[in-house]
């Protein structure tokens, strides 16, 4: 069964989440496309000149949520190994950096410093997998979402007093 909700006079399916990945089932290019059904009683011209009315159970338009790409890595696992067995380098095993994992195991986590800050990268999400793939992530659990400021982001003028 599919959830809705409601979004801006509509109602908006979620799309069904892979439980394997934790991320939508159709989800392609960082991109999953969700039905959106009008609410009742909403008519709509179409551009042929007719105009339909929606009873609610019909599909009016999609719309796009973004999606990440994850590859096995599981964030619980990577912050478990980081906690209790970091000084023996096994996160850094986990995660595909072995030489990193070596080094640590040679020198007791860098004599616990450098176990207690990767246990911080690491539960930040700072450090992923090195495939470049994110880590899976309950889809209603503790993401990080990056901001970034590009040549497309509004920028408001200071005005100094």
């Amino acid at each position: 069964m599919n959830v809705l909700s409601i979004f801006g006079g509509s109602f908006e399916r979620y799309p069904r989440i892979d439980d394997a990945t934790q991320e939508p089932d159709n989800c392609k290019d960082s991109v999953a496309w969700v039905e959106c059904l009008p609410a009742p009683n909403i008519s709509c011209r179409l551009p042929n000149g007719t105009e339909f009315k929606f009873s609610g159970k019909e599909v009016g338009f999609n719309k796009t949520v973004p999606c990440r790409n994850v590859s096995g890595y599981s964030y619980r696992v990577a912050v478990a190994l980081s906690l209790f067995l970091g000084w023996l380098g096994a996160d850094r095993f986990y995660l595909g950096y072995p030489a990193l994992g070596l080094l640590k195991f040679c020198t007791v986590g860098f004599c616990g410093i450098g176990s207690l800050v990767d246990f911080m990268l690491i539960s930040m999400q700072i450090v992923g997998p090195s495939d470049g793939s994110n880590y899976i992530v309950d889809y209603y659990g503790a993401r990080l979402t990056r901001l970034a400021i590009t040549n497309e982001t509004y920028r408001r003028t200071q005005i100094s007093p």
